[in-house]
């Protein structure tokens, strides 16, 4: 028994028989959500670059009010780590702070900045009987501490982890 088709008015777009869409009705739908999408896809993307144009804009001015801040803060970095290099290297002739006699000091720079052997210029001069005590020194100013390196070794020496060693070569 061959299937009864039954016109009704109003189901599709264009009109159509009873549960079957034309194919033109088909591709009608199909481009018209097509048409939506890319619509959709537009109006999204356009607001999306305006907004991103916004923070650009944004950040471009931030940068700008504090980039003149920025540099000074940097600029007055640079100036404590050269005053303090140099008060490293100045340090041994301020009796005041540098309670050595400088002839002992022996700069280093890293990881600390002196070792001072206490007692070497009077043994050097004759003083035989004089200890020398292994002294090893940081300078720092201004609010500066210890970094994590010379923490460490500082712990090693209160510890006692120091020790002497000749190494020889044969040749």
């Amino acid at each position: 028994m061959p299937h009864e088709y039954r016109t009704i008015t109003g189901d599709y777009i264009l009109g159509a028989e009873w549960r079957v869409m034309p194919l033109e009705d088909m591709i009608l739908g199909l481009l018209a959500g097509l048409l939506v999408a890319v619509v959709v896809y537009l109006a999204m993307k356009m607001r999306l670059r305006q907004r991103i144009d916004v923070v650009e804009a944004e950040f471009r001015q931030l940068w700008a009010e504090q980039e003149s801040s920025i540099r000074k803060d940097a600029a007055n970095r640079s100036r404590y780590v050269l005053k303090g290099k140099i008060a490293e290297h100045m340090v041994p002739l301020l009796t005041d702070v540098f309670r050595y006699d400088p002839s002992d000091a022996r700069f280093i720079g890293a990881p600390i900045d002196y070792l001072i052997f206490d007692g070497y210029t009077k043994v050097k001069d004759g003083n035989l009987d004089q200890p020398i005590t292994v002294v090893l020194a940081d300078i720092k100013t201004g609010k500066a501490s210890l970094n994590k390196t010379e923490r460490r070794i500082k712990e090693a020496v209160e510890a006692g982890r120091v020790k002497w060693e000749t190494l020889r070569l044969d040749f």
